[in-house]
């Protein structure tokens, strides 16, 4: 197993390289730049933005001096965000959309999965059509309209909670913008679960393990829930990237700081440094969690052998 960790990591590294290639060339010959504005900068000025973000050069220089500080862990200035690299600027918020994805995610997993194990008990009864129910509902509806309506409800109908801020990270801050970032993942990971665990509770051993008379809790729980796992972990690993390095609309509407905004912000504004930045976070992000949802698949599934 170790040996096949180490293998991954080391094909990761030219998998990498090539993402980061690619789209450093394709940012660049997208039509624009950092510096262009509605009224042009004078020629002068130009010039000497040019020069201090070395755009001056021919872009095989900048590619090269841009790799060079890739691999000494240095993401550059960030042309937009003028007085913070891109190093500055993940620091203070990834931390911060990591929290807000991970309780997300941690929702999903729990109360997605609880309600597909249910759904999946009481398959075509009504608990199973409330279930459907609401996850078609969830899955449907978009979070930019969740969030006012959770906003209103909870934040100026009823008080409980602020309709928005960070205050330093306070829990009656986090709780709106992880229940609107968690509610379409729990209806997704109920869907998933629920048609896997119902074929799992067909298969010839989950019978077998019935006709031993082993009650119905270990039958669930210990046999079916495995197997059951795999679909749900193989959508959990890229759905975990695509949460922890946080949402636009989320982080927009509930003024989190975190890094979702930046995405939109910089591709908007031409900010090569901070685009290729986030591609790199979110390229290393789906890396990582593509390697634990393999590793738990061979945990899962005794047939899935590594070795």
């Amino acid at each position: 197993m170790l040996r096949y960790v180490l293998k991954r990591l080391l094909t990761a590294i030219p998998t990498l390289f090539l993402i980061v290639t690619i789209s450093f060339f394709l940012i660049r010959v997208a039509p624009g730049g950092p510096f262009d504005l509605e009224r042009p900068l004078e020629a002068k000025v130009m010039e000497n933005l040019n020069k201090i973000y070395q755009l001056d050069k021919s872009i095989w220089e900048q590619y090269l001096i841009y790799m060079g500080n890739v691999l000494r862990g240095d993401l550059g200035p960030s042309f937009f965000f003028r007085d913070f690299t891109v190093g500055d600027l993940f620091r203070q918020g990834l931390p911060i959309s990591i929290e807000i994805g991970g309780f997300a995610l941690l929702l999903a997993l729990l109360v997605g999965g609880s309600l597909g194990i249910l759904a999946a008990l009481k398959q075509n009864k009504g608990p199973d059509y409330a279930v459907m129910t609401m996850a078609t509902m969830g899955i449907t509806i978009p979070n930019f309209v969740v969030a006012p309506v959770l906003t209103l409800i909870f934040g100026v109908m009823l008080g409980w909670l602020p309709v928005g801020g960070w205050n330093n990270g306070a829990w009656e801050n986090k709780l709106l913008p992880i229940l609107t970032l968690g509610l379409p993942q729990v209806a997704i990971v109920a869907r998933l679960t629920r048609g896997s665990m119902i074929e799992a509770l067909r298969s010839h051993h989950i019978r077998t393990a019935r006709a031993n008379g082993l009650p119905q809790w270990m039958v669930v729980v210990v046999h079916a829930l495995r197997g059951a796992l795999l679909p749900v972990v193989s959508y959990a690993g890229p759905a975990a990237a695509a949460l922890l390095t946080g949402s636009v609309v989320i982080e927009t509407i509930y003024g989190i700081p975190g890094v979702g905004r930046y995405f939109v912000q910089a591709a908007l504004n031409r900010d090569y440094t901070l685009v290729m930045g986030t591609v790199i976070v979110i390229a290393v992000f789906i890396m990582i969690f593509n390697l634990i949802v393999d590793l738990l698949y061979a945990w899962l599934d005794p047939r899935v052998r590594y070795d």
